[in-house]
């Protein structure tokens, strides 16, 4: 007999004690009585029926024993009632508004809004990983390299995603991200400019969110020196910097900076250099360096290089680098000229990622550019998502990047039919937890 409890029986006889019998671990086989009212909810959700108990104040008390009173909740049937409370919340949270539920502890709702008597046009996204434990939020790449760009319909359908949003900034002529992206706690792209980040936190068979600014130390670690790198797989920012590229990058190294070279690093030690283009190495990570410095470390054996990224992000599974803030501390902020993105005011179309005190998750797009709807100027953005209850939210990518997803349709209307091809998205999936107890 596992462990997943199902409601085999309610006697609900009125003015009797409901008898509620369960499948337990045969260790703690045992039956209660709920002693106050069970409502048994039917809730349906794009098309299928689940059963949702809704428990007024239970009281259990063990059988043979009136005095003593345990009240036991199994992770299900909280799960059950957080999902109640979940389509509770969103019907009075957007009342007469377009609602659809693409799975359990998923919203979707579409809404016209006017700002200085202009219309806007707004997607959103809420999701509530208590109400469904199967929920996993994640970034994800175009492509196994770096390099790579996909509409976000093919980005969505590779993960079986439910929902999706573009998320990231890119760089236009090669598609590799710019920013902070660490995927399955494996670093891919570091932070630039000091810039803002959200991570993903799964512990405990639950998911929580953080929002700081992203800083890693990249350190690259010989038998005889340690010397710093400034960051990894990013384009390049001065010729002075120390960069290191892995294999995520693509086949070949960028060209060597001015009066720097490349060089491969397998198993410990240098193994090629060149003045120019080098290719990686699928079993190593190749340095790109002043020359002075290659040279010195060419001489050095067990080489190696390590990240460490502060403390707020240190047990984030998952981080999406974009920027800037729009709401801190639950309190409007929008550092525009700090993380330099003084070249994206102005109203656009607009995509945003956010969170409440709950942790309950809030994406957003809006569409602009056009008569139906004009965009939304940064600090408008920030009204928006303080007004959807977000104590932390960030900008995403826009313009002609936004682009929303939600189960096989793109929601919004961007420029381009179905979205320009994007570097990486924010994707919404299911998937069985391990760390769920039932």
């Amino acid at each position: 007999m596992n462990a997943a409890e199902t409601i085999d029986k309610i006697n609900c006889s009125s003015g009797h004690i409901r008898q509620l019998k369960q499948k337990v671990p045969p260790s703690s086989l045992h039956t209660v009585y709920l002693a106050t009212i069970v409502t048994l909810c039917i809730t349906v959700t794009s098309g299928v029926c689940s059963k949702a108990l809704s428990l007024s104040h239970p009281i259990f008390i063990e059988e043979n024993s009136k005095e003593e009173k345990i009240a036991y909740v199994t992770p299900l049937q909280q799960e059950a009632v957080n999902r109640h409370n979940f389509i509770d919340r969103i019907s009075k949270k957007y009342p007469a508004k377009n609602i659809s539920y693409p799975t359990q502890g998923v919203a979707h709702i579409k809404q016209t809004r006017y700002i200085n008597q202009r219309p806007v046009k707004i997607n959103i996204i809420e999701v509530d990983t208590s109400a469904n434990h199967k929920l996993n939020l994640k970034p994800q790449t175009a492509g196994e390299k770096l390099n790579s760009r996909a509409q976000i319909r093919n980005i969505a359908q590779k993960n079986n995603a439910i929902a999706a949003v573009n998320a990231g900034y890119f760089k236009p002529s090669s598609g590799v991200p710019l920013g902070a992206l660490v995927i399955d706690k494996e670093v891919l792209t570091g932070p630039i400019y000091d810039r803002v980040g959200m991570g993903i936190i799964n512990e405990n068979g639950k998911t929580r969110f953080v929002m700081d600014k992203v800083y890693m130390t990249i350190t690259i670690k010989s038998n005889k020196s340690t010397l710093k790198a400034h960051n990894i797989n990013q384009p390049r920012m001065l010729s002075t910097y120390t960069i290191i590229y892995t294999p995520k990058w693509g086949t070949m190294s960028p060209m060597a900076p001015k009066y720097g070279k490349v060089a491969a690093v397998v198993d410990g030690k240098i193994t090629a250099m060149s003045a120019n283009q080098i290719a990686i190495p699928k079993n190593g990570f190749v340095i790109s360096a002043p020359a002075k410095i290659l040279d010195n470390l060419a001489k050095e054996r067990n080489i190696s290089y390590d990240v460490k990224i502060n403390e707020s992000f240190k047990d984030a599974n998952h981080i999406i680098g974009a920027g800037p803030y729009l709401v801190k501390n639950g309190e409007i902020f929008v550092d525009v000229n700090a993380q330099k993105f003084s070249s994206i005011t102005g109203k656009n179309p607009r995509s945003a990622i956010g969170f409440n005190e709950k942790n309950e998750l809030v994406i957003v797009t809006i569409d602009g550019r056009e008569e139906t709807s004009v965009g939304v100027t940064l600090t408008q953005l920030a009204y928006i998502m303080k007004g959807l209850g977000c104590t932390y939210a960030m900008n995403f990518d826009g313009g002609g990047s936004s682009v929303m997803y939600v189960n096989g349709t793109i929601t919004n209307s961007p420029a381009q039919n179905g979205g320009i091809p994007i570097s990486n998205a924010f994707v919404v999936f299911e998937e069985e937890s391990e760390n769920f107890e039932t």
